[in-house]
């Protein structure tokens, strides 16, 4: 069994990627239904958590259906993560997990997430601050290195253990790749190959099916996997992956019942936690992935998106149940 800590995570965890703007309650929900072992929040700044700043405290926000689940922080000032890390411990997470891969320009060239690859002593000290600060397991995540010529991964993964951190997750990209070209998982092979290395160590980039978690797992040697994207309006991809490991044959995709049900608890959900107009907004970015696939769905889509009241929405939903019921069938 995998453990972080004291805390039991599973055989072979399966993990949600915090996912900026995906990722909250709502949608952690609907993962969590459907086989995802632990999950992190989206990743909330260090300094807007030391300021009150409204999204950050409320992204703060867990629920104990959720468990065990990390609360993850990014930020470039080491005094100002050490305070945000005590104001997370305070919200009772059972990990404390450290952004150090978000790529996006607004963070990673601040020296935040990605960033920080850039000065590994400081990611050190940094960590080793967190560490000290809190009595709740402090996690990782990172990237190989910002390019390709930075590549430190194994050297990373010995000096955060070092400082106490008590697993780590590797991004199998560098910061440069962004999202594009291939995840590179031989990197994270070597990090499991070091013998100096005792803590699990969680691979993520690219899985997007049963067939290549398997492979991966096999291949690589991780303790688990962290799934991101693959997961975006498609949450089954957990209990497939787990249907896969265990039988060796691959579970029938969703039925169109089984993706409106969800899309709508998913909505509900989204509305209850941020209200009406939120809730509906937010939303705008899943109905694509939950209805992939379905034949000139577009002016489906665009009546989702457009409808400013929940009501209009969830009357969407059921036109889209009742037109594509005889279509989805011949389709699967």
């Amino acid at each position: 069994m995998v453990k972080i800590g004291n805390i039991n995570i599973g055989e072979f965890p399966l993990l949600l990627a915090p996912m900026e703007d995906v990722s909250d309650p709502p949608f952690r929900a609907v993962c969590k239904e459907n086989g995802a072992d632990l999950m992190y929040t989206e990743f909330i700044s260090a300094e807007g958590l030391i300021r009150d700043a409204d999204k950050s405290i409320q992204k703060l926000d867990i629920y104990d259906y959720e468990r065990p689940i990390g609360i993850q922080i990014f930020g470039e000032n080491i005094e100002s993560m050490r305070q945000a890390a005590a104001i997370v411990e305070r919200s009772e997470p059972e990990f404390l997990d450290i952004n150090y891969g978000c790529p996006v320009h607004k963070v990673a060239c601040k020296g935040a997430g990605a960033g920080i690859l850039l000065d590994v002593d400081k990611m050190q000290r940094m960590t080793a601050e967190i560490v000290k600060q809190v009595n709740i397991p402090v996690t990782v995540k990172t990237r190989l290195g910002w390019d390709h010529s930075t590549i430190k991964i194994v050297e990373v993964a010995k000096r955060l253990q070092d400082v106490g951190i008590q697993a780590l997750t590797i991004h199998a990209r560098t910061r440069q790749q962004m999202y594009k070209g291939e995840a590179d998982w031989s990197y994270i092979a070597k990090v499991k190959e070091c013998q100096d290395i005792h803590i699990p160590i969680f691979g993520n980039g690219d899985v997007d099916s049963p067939e290549r978690a398997l492979e991966y797992r096999q291949k690589f040697g991780v303790d688990g996997i962290m799934i991101g994207r693959a997961a975006i309006g498609y949450p089954w991809i957990f209990r497939e992956i787990k249907h896969y490991f265990a039988t060796g044959e691959l579970l029938p995709p969703p039925t169109l019942t089984e993706r409106v049900s969800v899309c709508r608890k998913h909505l509900l959900r989204s509305v209850e936690w941020k209200g009406e107009k939120t809730g509906i907004f937010e939303m705008r970015n899943h109905y694509t992935s939950y209805f992939k696939g379905l034949p000139d769905f577009k002016p489906y889509r665009s009546a989702l998106v457009q409808a400013p009241h929940l009501a209009g929405v969830l009357e969407v939903l059921e036109e889209i149940e009742d037109k594509y019921k005889e279509t989805f069938l011949a389709l699967v």
